[in-house]
């Protein structure tokens, strides 16, 4: 009987950018970033204030058209597609600064979010009841269910955020990109914005989590990026990050 050796399961791409650049009066944000970011994996992008990565976000969610290069999800080309084309094929992203209708209800907020015609359908009225359950259920997922009727713009700002996470969350997305996620944000909702993640991981969905606290992207993420100057400087976990000397100059000028 031929003995088996153990096979270990390689991790695959869900996002790779090719030369990716964007310039910006001469300034290039992004600067022929190629990177990889791992399917089923909790990633991270980090870097110093002006590195590009909120750019590189932008550019690969369809918000801002690139100068140059390539954006490739599951291996299709989505390079200048529309955001909302971006979102049918999977990724839901938040926003750095909240984005909500202020004068509309959480529920109302939730319920936008997956609403397949116009505005104007929604207000007549055209969300079904199964719908109406699924977004109640994600609130009461991230913990603002009892807030269903208060209008956004009363909600604090952490209580903002975690609505923005719900609405990304409402059509299960398989790929999540989350822009300073635990920004402003106190320490009570971080620890609960770490946990849905980590739950919903566990579920299957693919994170990239751009972040400034330093502490929550070494703790959750399986895989980090480092941006420097429009472009990626390191790669790899926690430990191999901590310790490279790249980022250590980038950071500290060390």
């Amino acid at each position: 009987m031929t003995e088996q050796t153990p096979t270990t399961a390689v991790a695959t791409s869900i996002l790779t950018t090719d030369r990716l650049t964007k310039s910006f009066g001469g300034v290039h944000a992004v600067n022929e970033a190629s990177v990889t970011f791992l399917d089923g994996k909790i990633n991270g992008l980090i870097g110093p204030n002006g590195s590009g990565k909120t750019t590189f976000f932008n550019c690969v969610t369809g918000m801002i058209k690139p100068d140059s290069g390539s954006v490739q999800l599951r291996g299709r080309d989505i390079t200048r597609w529309a955001p909302h084309k971006i979102a049918r094929a999977g990724l839901g992203r938040s926003f750095q600064l909240c984005r909500t209708f202020p004068r509309m209800t959480v529920l109302e907020n939730m319920l936008v979010a997956v609403q397949p015609h116009t505005l104007g359908d929604y207000l007549g009225g055209s969300h079904a009841p199964s719908t109406v359950e699924r977004a109640r259920a994600m609130l009461a997922r991230v913990g603002i269910d009892h807030l269903e009727n208060a209008e956004a713009r009363d909600l604090s700002y952490g209580q903002q955020k975690l609505l923005e996470l719900g609405s990304t969350l409402m059509s299960d997305p398989p790929f999540v990109m989350l822009d300073e996620p635990a920004g402003g944000v106190n320490p009570s909702l971080i620890e609960r914005i770490a946990v849905l993640i980590r739950e919903l991981n566990d579920e299957g969905t693919t994170f990239l989590i751009v972040e400034h606290n330093m502490d929550l992207i070494m703790k959750l993420c399986d895989h980090i990026v480092v941006f420097d100057r429009g472009a990626p400087i390191a790669t790899g976990t926690a430990d191999v990050i901590q310790s490279d000397p790249r980022v250590l100059e980038a950071y500290l000028g060390v």
